[in-house]
Order: structure tokens, then C-alpha cells, then sequence
């Protein structure tokens, strides 16, 4: 059964399920609603267990939490307890704890649409998704994919703090979210190559990261081509996250008014809700995009000189090392490819002088596709281990392009932080760092220039 208004679609989108069912049954694994207790307090309690070296690094450590990725995994504990520590890494690489503060480019300031507004009838925030003014083609030639997913990623954490300020005002634990994608304007530009694989990467890393955090999501004002579009990125969606999505008919306003209070949707969509000012759009908490001026454009303004030009082929790898000799320098990367994207990936050596395959370095920044054919990529990490850095240009074996691919890169070198100056002072004369206003060619890496051949431990000049 379906609400009113509400359709589960053509051929490739089946599988959208009532919420007034979804509503009704108990969800197995939730605290307090399994029939069997006594196993759900067990199992999260070995959970827990296993998790004890990570606990503090968590969001957040009570048992609604780790539930929600005992669920994920249909209570497989080493796979659940997998799928959690890889999210604890990715909280560190995104720098989770200060994603808030995160100031994201203007141009995605300016026309990444969607935006938090209101609350369902339960207490949860709802998100709307706004598909058809979004300008995916302006914003990948404006902002570097990373970004974009960045930003998305710092709307995951906005919605976590609004589920844990709602679950205090209210006095019940709030955990998941309500979605409403306005699908009007949708059309082939949408269906871009690459902003099909960027969506996919979003709706991955929600997947990954958020597990149980969608409540329902509401398609409304969905064209023919819906379905097209539904099946090229369906398949990044759990099976789960698929019986949640409902598309809406012609009906959709008192659909929705059926879940939310009109005066928590914005007029907009069928409800009493404005901003101050009376905007019955309430722009100041959605954000409705529109089309990214050409001035936006970053790769014809990027006038870098690259200095090395190197061709990577299909299925290979090209790699640089630089050595790393305190904890606290910064190792600096500036690239583009031509042609297509190109994978990057920064890994720590565990054999010094032999060379390594990915899989038995550790990894240091996770090899990521860049679309850096688009907009080239300038990046930076704090290296917290002395070693032999290995950064790598990857081109694999599959996406739509076989040709070898041009990656044009900057040497990178790395720069003592502010907080180590002064021991870098005790150092021995014979070694010298590079500074920030060193030449950057004269520099191999962190240990010494070139033109003193005295200084130790230069791998490169051996």
C-alpha cells in the first residue's frame, strides 16, 4: 500500500515502501524494540567490547549509535565493527569534529542548493534537496570534486547536531532524517557524465558514513526522465535505503502535509512557512542554486606552471617519494590531468629502498578520483610520522576512458609547522630545511637542497 498520491514508479524504480507502513512496524535492532533484548543488549555489548581503543573518537558512544551500524551490517560484528573504524578515518580526514566551522567556497556558498527546513511530526529534521536549477556542470568546472563532497559530508554532521539538539528538546531520541527532492527541471544536463559519478560518490559516502540515518525520502514533481536518472545512480543505495524512497504524484502538498505540519514546510511546497521577510521560499535556509557564472571557472584562470609533465597509462601508476624527517612538516601537492580525472593517493613507505605496492604501505591520504581535468588540484596534509612519503598518480583499469592520461604536477616539498622552528634550531649545521621562501626547485624534499650535497639522508640524490 501506498499514501495517497504516492506511486512506486516505472520499470527500475520499484521497491518505494508506504511510510504509514514503514511507520507501524517495530524496526529489529532499535534499542528498546527488539522482542529478544537480551540478545540486542549482548550483542552491542561485545560491540562495544571490540570498540573500546576507538570509543573516545566517536560522535557519539551510547547504544542508539552503535546500533545503528550493528544494523547496517544485519549484526555481523567484524564486518559492523569494519564499516565503523574505516568511518573513524574518514572523520579524521575530514576533520569531522571541525567541519561545522568549515568555510566551503564561495561558489558552492553561492549554488549548491538544498537546505535544512523544519522538523516532520516526530521531531525530525527535514532536508530539501532542490534537483532542477542545480548547476552540476558550473560547479565541477568552479570547485574541485573533494569540495563538493566535503560539503556534503559538513550537511550530514549540520543534520547529526539538529537530530541530538531535537532528541534534548524534546526529551526522546531523535536519529534519523526526512528528505523531500524536488525533481522539477530535471533533465539531460543532469545526466553528465561526471556529475552522475559525483552524485554517486555523495550517496556512497552517506551510505558509508550515515547508516540508518534516512527516515523516508520523498520524491515530488518527478518528470519522465526520473527513472533514467534513478537507475544510474540507484545502485549506490542499499537495498534498505531503496525501500524508503517514495515518489509522489499529483497529490504530493497533502502527502506531505501528512508527515510534516504545514507550518514547518515552506510555502513553496504547500505549507504556511516563510522567512522574516516573507519569502514564501524560505531562501535563507534552502539554498535554490541557479546557474555558476564562467567567471567561477577555474582552469583557464589557473595560470601554473607545472614542473614535471608525466604519462600515466591504463592500469599503471606513476610515484614520487619525499622524505619525511620529523612529525609536523606539511607535504604539499599541486596537479592537473588532461583528458579525464586521474586517481591521487599519498601512502607511507614500511620499507625503506624497495619499492612497494599500495596495499602493503600504509595509507596516508586515501587514493581518491580527482577531476582535476576540470579543476586542478592543490592540496596539503601534516605528515605525523617521519618516513618515506610515496605520493601516486593512479590511472585504473576501468571508468569511460582507455587512453593513457597527462598529469602535470609541482614538486612538493614539505614545510616545517610554526611550533617546530625552534627545534629545528638544535639541528646540525650541516642540515638544512627548506623555508617558505626557498625556491621550490631547489628543494627535494624535506631533508636538504640540492646544491649541498653534505647533507644526510638524501634518498633522492644518492
Amino acid at each position: 500500500m501506498t499514501p495517497p498520491g504516492a506511486s512506486t514508479g516505472g520499470r527500475g524504480w520499484r521497491g518505494a515502501r508506504s511510510p504509514n507502513r514503514a511507520r507501524c512496524q517495530p524496526c529489529p535492532g532499535r534499542v528498546g524494540e527488539m522482542s529478544g533484548r537480551t540478545r540486542s543488549s549482548t550483542t552491542t555489548g561485545f560491540f562495544r567490547e571490540k570498540l573500546q581503543d576507538v570509543l573516545p573518537s566517536l560522535p557519539s558512544q551510547d547504544d542508539y549509535f552503535l546500533l545503528k551500524w550493528l544494523r547496517a551490517r544485519s549484526f555481523d560484528l567484524p564486518k559492523a565493527e569494519a564499516m565503523l573504524r574505516k568511518h573513524i578515518e574518514v572523520r579524521k580526514h575530514m576533520d569531522a569534529d571541525n567541519i561545522i566551522t568549515w568555510e566551503p567556497p564561495e561558489v558552492i556558498r553561492k549554488y549548491m542548493s538544498g537546505g535544512m527546513c523544519g522538523y516532520d511530526r516526530e521531531g525530525s529534521p527535514v532536508w530539501y534537496e532542490i534537483i532542477g536549477p542545480l548547476d552540476a556542470k558550473g560547479l565541477l568546472f568552479s570547485a574541485s570534486k573533494q569540495d563538493l563532497i566535503k560539503n556534503k559530508f559538513r550537511d550530514c554532521e549540520l543534520l547529526r547536531h539538529a537530530c541530538d539538539q531535537q532528541s534534548e528538546k524534546l526529551g526522546k531520541k531523535i536519529e534519523m532524517v526526512m528528505m523531500v527532492y524536488d525533481c522539477e527541471g530535471l533533465g539531460l544536463k543532469h545526466l553528465w557524465k561526471p556529475a552522475v559519478d559525483t552524485y554517486g560518490e555523495i550517496l556512497s559516502m552517506f551510505e558509508e558514513n550515515y547508516p540508518e540515518s534516512l527516515k523516508r525520502l520523498f520524491i515530488v514533481k518527478a518528470p519522465k526522465l526520473f527513472p533514467v536518472a534513478y537507475n544510474l545512480v540507484k545502485h549506490f543505495l542499499s537495498e534498505d535505503t531503496r525501500k524508503k524512497v517514495v515518489v509522489l504524484g499529483s497529490n504530493w502538498k497533502e502527502v506531505l502535509q501528512k508527515y510534516i505540519d504545514p507550518a514547518q514546510i515552506p510555502v513553496e511546497y504547500g505549507g504556511t512557512l516563510t522567512d522574516p521577510d516573507g519569502d514564501p521560499k524560505c531562501s535563507s535556509k534552502i539554498n535554490y542554486g541557479g546557474d555558476v557564472p564562467q567567471h567561477y571557472y577555474v582552469r583557464d584562470q589557473l595560470a601554473q606552471k607545472y614542473e614535471h609533465s608525466v604519462v600515466v597509462n591504463r592500469g599503471s601508476s606513476h610515484q614520487v617519494e619525499y622524505e619525511i624527517l620529523f612529525p609536523g612538516c606539511v607535504l604539499r601537492w599541486q596537479f592537473r590531468s588532461e583528458g579525464a580525472d586521474i586517481g591521487f593517493g599519498v601512502y607511507l613507505k614500511t620499507k625503506v629502498g624497495e619499492r612497494q605496492r599500495a596495499a602493503d604501505m600504509t595509507e596516508v591520504l586515501p587514493n581518491q578520483r580527482y577531476n582535476a581535468h576540470m579543476v586542478p588540484e592543490d592540496g596539503s596534509l601534516t605528515c605525523t610520522t617521519p618516513g618515506i612519503c610515496e605520493c601516486r598518480d593512479l590511472l585504473g583499469t576501468g571508468g569511460s576512458s582507455t587512453k593513457a592520461r597527462r598529469a602535470l604536477r609541482s614538486t612538493s616539498w614539505a614545510l616545517l609547522s610554526p611550533a617546530l622552528q625552534e627545534y629545528t634550531r638544535s639541528l646540525p649545521s650541516t642540515l638544512t630545511l627548506p623555508r617558505a621562501g626557498d625556491r621550490p626547485g631547489a628543494a627535494h624534499g624535506v631533508g636538504h637542497h640540492c646544491q649541498q650535497p653534505q647533507t644526510p639522508r638524501c634518498h633522492q640524490c644518492l
